[in-house]
């Protein structure tokens, strides 16, 4: 019996054996694989294996020619055409691929529109998540979300290209060993000009049909659900008393907690009709759409060094800063500035 040799690349690192085979060989059903192993047929370094064993970078997989023979996931046939199908509705008409600003062998970052969900859910027929396998590139995988933006927030979103880059990038989110900064236009101007909000969130419950529509409030510590919650913020411009150019760093990431806590100190987010009516509406040629935007990101490379990001606005938003006269390729972090003082 002839065997092959394969070894374990930086992209496996760390998966299940059975995984891997799905991955690689998914013409190769469980059971087959659970007779392979059993009877020694496949084997890990030279030993016998599990299908639920961790397998690790640069260890050599023993494979046998019932495995050699079926077709790899390189010859399987392909469901997508060699084009990526462009995104629907009003996001642009662009395929997923337009949507890729920066890219190396582990990360890749979008600049995601404005009403593109993040993640599927009910109603939601059009997704992130849902076109990442069209962004494989050479990869041999679907790559991964790291975390999320609400569905009609733009801006810049990580995605790992691999399971063991995604650990990594999950884990230095956990440790706030990054920083997010978000641009707002606000309805009012915040005052102090700069400071900190802390207000814990919980779910409001019931809202929509079936209670889809979720909301979030600012509640007591000691609430029930509640979750603390911290946000500094910066104004970097103003058109008057009527709106105002806000940078955001959430220092934790609770669902919606940018909006409600930008709502709760009573200048609400533009466009922003869940969290501040019907007061937030645009005026002018400033539009009614959410004018929040996840506009860099700073976080620690799953490689070496660190990976800082910035995504440009959207249009809806370009057109708002060309009519207030703000700065829309401003680059500074204020809050370097916060700190040092």
């Amino acid at each position: 019996m002839s065997f092959e040799t394969k070894k374990v690349e930086h992209d496996d690192d760390g998966i299940r054996l059975d995984r891997w085979f799905k991955r690689h060989y998914p013409a190769v059903g469980h059971g087959l694989l659970e007779k392979l192993l059993r009877t020694g047929q496949v084997r890990v370094d030279g030993k016998r294996a599990k299908a639920g064993d961790r397998i690790a970078r640069g260890q050599l997989l023993r494979l046998p020619p019932q495995v050699q023979n079926s077709p790899t996931a390189e010859t399987k046939p392909s469901t997508r055409s060699g084009k990526a199908a462009p995104l629907s509705g009003d996001k642009g008409r662009k395929s997923v691929e337009d949507l890729v600003i920066y890219m190396d062998s582990s990360v890749l970052v979008l600049n995601k529109p404005a009403g593109l969900a993040t993640q599927g859910g009910s109603g939601i027929r059009e997704h992130v998540d849902g076109l990442l396998d069209q962004l494989m590139f050479e990869k041999k995988q679907k790559p991964k979300l790291v975390h999320r933006l609400d569905r009609d927030t733009s801006g810049v979103l990580v995605v790992a290209r691999s399971t063991a880059v995604a650990a990594t990038l999950s884990e230095s989110l956990r440790l706030r060993n990054a920083t997010k900064i978000y641009w707002a236009l606000t309805k009012g101007v915040p005052n102090p000009p700069s400071g900190r909000i802390k207000s814990a969130l919980a779910k409001e419950g019931g809202f929509g049909p079936r209670g889809r529509d979720e909301r979030m409030a600012a509640v007591e510590e000691d609430s029930e659900g509640a979750k603390f919650a911290v946000t500094d913020y910066v104004v970097l411009g103003q058109a008057g008393e009527e709106f105002a150019w806000v940078a955001v760093k959430p220092v934790t990431g609770r669902m919606h907690q940018i909006r409600v806590h930008l709502a709760s100190i009573g200048t609400p987010i533009v466009g922003d009709f869940k969290y501040g009516g019907t007061e937030v509406r645009g005026r002018g040629a400033i539009e009614n759409k959410l004018h929040l935007h996840a506009r860099s990101i700073d976080i620690a490379h799953p490689g070496e060094g660190r990976l800082q990001v910035t995504a440009p606005l959207p249009k809806h938003m370009l057109r708002t800063w060309a009519l207030l006269g703000f700065d829309p390729n401003a680059t500074t972090n204020p809050f370097l500035a916060r700190k040092r003082k």
